[in-house]
């Protein structure tokens, strides 16, 4: 610990996509893993290990979800990477001749560049991690470099799950696979889109409008669990017009937007409370009450914004424009405006000359809102900068060197303390409990994105699915049969697979939205034959061997979660007041 600081920084990064092995490859499927590990995970790994070896503490906060983890895990992905650092490298190297051809010089020298970078990330892949990101991240976690928190089991948007159990499921797996693959329980928690809410008579949103039923509130849940911490966005704290973080990004949300806000108030805000102060949630009559973190607004705008943000700046790899059938990038932003025709060819010197600048004004920032309020209260407070891990490497191309320059200069200022989540909670020990409401990080701080005219047909199968979960969970959760338990156990991995808040969200953005709609059918589909065989398996009937080799196909394409649970399906283990 530093002396004399006048506050805290906490970087917290979110590391998430849904199950895709097995389930295709490009454009919609595998390679998202693929370009995340290469653009994100493994950059993100290097700069943290520079960090130690340069003599510096990164103490970051990262989530990675659990079905994430499952998938760095399984040989599959080893192998599919491999296989897909060989094709860039390939094919950087085919349009290396090509623009040879055609004398473009600054193009060919840019191929050369992807050449080497993809046979580095190999390299690194191999060689240096031994093919398990897990791993390297346990590493420096042991190591107390870095805090890993959790996330739901399979991103589930948990405000909208319609049964306590479902949400009881995705937390206490989350908890369970942390402590298996990371060595120890998280104390904090990345919910699923930031989207929280509390415990009331609730009633569905989608199905016939019937008397609602008491729920619990989410933070009960992880409190049970132990977990201490989870973050939110500002506008549930402090009210006000929440800001929606992709909503410069996918055109269909400002369709859905345009049509949601004209029945959206903004609630009113309340100057009283603060993102640099750590408050606490009520769990309860007996229970821990849970901390909330903030997401600091003007900070996040400057990362999240492509308008006029860093990552708007002219001299940055453009996301979008690519060359074929390879598929990499060539081309510089240019102007946040610029359409594809307009861009021009990148230089990587031009754009590293400018990750100083802002990594620079960054720091600043960070400094001014904790001396701002260090002056006006006396106390120490915390910037919580959270940030989906993909948009650094992958969306943000010189993302990770900014990264790198911020956590590096953090840590040289005296002023500043350079913090994990844990940390700060340990040396702070907020009193102070207040109550939130129900919401997201979404423009207008609501559900419309997950909950539309777009999907809400999802919705219908999945409220039916865990009603059928929980019948058949607690009906025969005590039988010793295990073939029984096997058919049960993976109907609720497809259950668990059916309720991540992905689907929704590719639909929403319509940025894979057929992809996500033969997903939603197909887990749904799974489910529902699955819970048809145990059925008839317990009933004593005759179980073919086409309906054997289904079940075997499924645990073979869906294989998550081992240590899955059917208790966890059957009752809520602290039933609502």
């Amino acid at each position: 610990m530093k002396g004399n600081t006048i506050g805290s920084f906490a970087l917290v990064l979110h590391s998430h996509l849904p199950y895709v092995i097995a389930h295709g490859r490009w454009p919609h499927g595998m390679d998202w893993l693929n370009e995340a590990a290469s653009e994100t995970y493994i950059p993100l790994l290097n700069i943290l290990y520079e960090l130690v070896e340069e003599g510096y503490s990164p103490k970051i906060t990262i989530g990675i979800s659990p079905v994430l983890t499952e998938q760095l895990k399984d040989r599959a992905f080893s192998e599919e990477l491999l296989t897909y650092l060989d094709l860039k490298i390939e094919a950087a190297e085919k349009d290396a001749t090509e623009f040879k051809r055609h004398s473009s010089k600054n193009l060919q020298n840019i191929a050369f560049m992807w050449r080497d970078h993809y046979k580095k990330l190999k390299t690194y892949f191999e060689k240096t991690y031994k093919k398990d990101l897990v791993g390297a991240f346990k590493n420096l976690q042991d190591s107390g470099h870095i805090e890993i928190m959790t996330c739901a089991a399979t991103h589930g948007y948990l405000p909208l799950l319609s049964q306590d159990t479902s949400v009881q499921a995705q937390i206490k797996l989350a908890v369970s696979n942390c402590k298996k693959h990371f060595g120890k329980k998280p104390r904090g928690i990345w919910l699923p889109e930031c989207a929280y809410r509390p415990g009331y008579r609730w009633i569905p949103p989608v199905g016939a409008k019937k008397e609602g039923y008491q729920r619990k509130g989410v933070e009960e849940f992880l409190s049970e669990n132990g977990l201490d911490y989870f973050i939110i966005d500002s506008a549930l704290l402090k009210g006000g017009k929440a800001i929606g973080v992709y909503i410069d990004r996918f055109k269909a949300l400002k369709q859905l937007w345009g049509q949601f806000e004209k029945q959206y108030q903004p609630r009113e805000e309340e100057f009283d409370k603060t993102p640099r102060e750590v408050y606490l949630v009520s769990s309860g009559e007996g229970k821990k009450p849970v901390a909330i973190f903030t997401r600091d607004p003007d900070t996040g705008l400057q990362v999240w914004s492509g308008d006029w943000g860093y990552p708007g700046d002219g001299n940055y790899l453009d996301f979008h424009k690519k060359h074929f059938p390879g598929g990499h990038r060539y081309w510089r932003v240019t102007s946040p405006k610029s359409d594809l025709a307009d861009k021009k060819e990148y230089n990587l010197k031009d754009a590293l000359k400018r990750v100083p600048e802002n990594a620079g004004h960054f720091k600043e920032m960070i400094k001014k809102l904790l001396s701002d309020y260090h002056k006006k209260t006396n106390k120490k407070g915390v910037v919580c900068a959270p940030y989906d891990c993909e948009l650094f490497g992958h969306w943000w191309s010189e993302g990770p060197h900014f990264l790198k320059l911020v956590l590096k200069w953090v840590s040289d200022d005296p002023e500043i303390e350079l913090v994990t989540c844990s940390s700060f909670l340990d040396q702070t020990k907020p009193t102070q409990v207040i109550s939130i409401p129900e919401g997201s990080w979404g423009e207008g701080g609501y559900h419309y994105i997950w909950l539309n005219q777009w999907t809400q047909w999802s919705w219908k199968h999945i409220y039916a699915d865990e009603k059928r979960m929980q019948k058949l969970a607690s009906e025969f959760e005590t039988k010793k049969d295990e073939k029984l338990k096997n058919i049960l156990k993976q109907a609720a991995r497809e259950l668990l697979l059916l309720q991540a808040s992905d689907w929704q969200f590719l639909i929403s953005t319509w940025s894979a939205r057929d992809y996500a709609e033969l997903r939603i059918s197909e887990h749904h589909h799974n489910f529902n034959r699955l819970c048809d065989m145990a059925e008839k398996y317990a009933k004593g009937e005759q179980v073919d061997q086409g309906e054997w080799t289904f079940l075997g196909d499924c645990e073979a394409k869906n294989k998550v979660f081992e240590d899955i649970k059917l208790e966890w399906f059957a009752r809520v283990e602290y039933p609502p007041r």
